[in-house]
């Protein structure tokens, strides 16, 4: 490691940190090493990472001197935070600023914030065509990342703003997938009309990220999206059926219908959903698939992406009409 970059994952366990490490610990001729930070070091996750190659090492995000001493002699480092953890933006914005702050003091040569768009520069406050959520934001989960890209921009952190996308795992993980409706007829059901949902797979997104710490000092201070495809949730419905092999319809609801579905989050997701449709062709062509393509060239369409976990689906399926 002594004669390599080493690159802060931040989430390393996780979803978008995970991808990342797995993306540089994988690549054998790799200018960078990994210093995976995770608050369970001794997970299983964690030490598949230490039996890649990876330096596994605890912080806290929610403590400066923490974030401090993991940053200690790194190039780079990856920043993402956690909000379905807790559901405050205030938290998220504040883990951030520390972020930001730290990579100052330690002197980082690239950082990749993972962010979201501010929705309240498309939809203001003021704007009763969508509601305002915990009295100040549209989107939380979006708000409070694109509004704490300031944090890294006031302090001259040399960074790379990377926009993702929909998780096409949430239709693993999140209650998204195919479920049997009274007709017995399995269904996905979204507010997004016939307006285009960027999707990406998880994994995709560590590997873009890969793909930008390898071209270095050229896309500091730049903003980069990235999406797998860009899809109707028809089309989502027409690739599931034939992955699954049974028939999958897309029932389509109001956000507002959405919003009131009662699960934690709903209201923040049934907005996210209309930001989504309200303005899907400015969104798509902020998330470029061909610079995506480019950054990672192994980025999956979602077709590829179902061939791979259409069996996880089908075990979802049955765990779903068993209730």
């Amino acid at each position: 490691m002594a004669d390599k970059k080493i690159i802060v994952v931040f989430g390393a366990t996780g979803a978008q940190g995970g991808g990342l490490a797995r993306a540089i610990l994988q690549d054998t001729r790799s200018e960078f090493a990994v210093r995976a930070v995770t608050r369970h070091p001794e997970s299983e996750k964690a030490q598949a990472l230490a039996r890649l190659g990876a330096e596994v090492v605890s912080a806290d995000i929610d403590n400066p001197e923490s974030l401090k001493k993991a940053l200690q002699g790194a190039y780079g480092a990856y920043f993402v935070t956690f909000f379905w953890d807790h559901f405050s933006p205030e938290r998220e914005a504040a883990e951030a600023g520390q972020m930001a702050e730290a990579a100052k003091a330690a002197k980082l040569q690239h950082v990749i914030w993972s962010t979201l768009e501010d929705t309240r520069r498309f939809v203001p406050l003021s704007d009763d065509r969508m509601p305002t959520l915990q009295d100040k934001y549209k989107v939380p989960h979006f708000d409070a990342k694109g509004e704490s890209d300031q944090y890294f921009r006031n302090l001259g952190v040399p960074t790379t703003f990377l926009i993702t996308s929909f998780y096409w795992e949430n239709l693993l993980y999140f209650g998204m997938g195919p479920k049997p409706g009274p007709d017995g007829e399995l269904a996905i059901t979204f507010p997004m009309g016939d307006k285009k949902l960027s999707g990406i797979a998880v994994e995709d997104i560590g590997k873009c990220a890969y793909g930008i710490f390898k071209k270095g000092k050229e896309l500091i201070g730049k903003t980069v999206g990235i999406a797998g495809e860009h899809l109707t949730c028809q089309q989502m419905a027409d690739s599931l059926s034939k992955a699954l092999g049974k028939k999958v319809v897309y029932h389509e609801v109001t956000p507002e219908a959405y919003r009131h579905f009662g699960f934690p989050g709903a209201d923040d997701l049934g907005n996210m959903f209309q930001f989504y449709r309200d303005f899907a062709d400015q969104l798509s062509k902020t998330r470029d698939l061909k610079f995506a393509r480019e950054l990672n060239p192994q980025l999956q369409t979602f077709d590829q992406w179902l061939a791979k976990n259409a069996a996880k689906l089908q075990v979802e399926e049955t765990a779903s009409a068993s209730k």
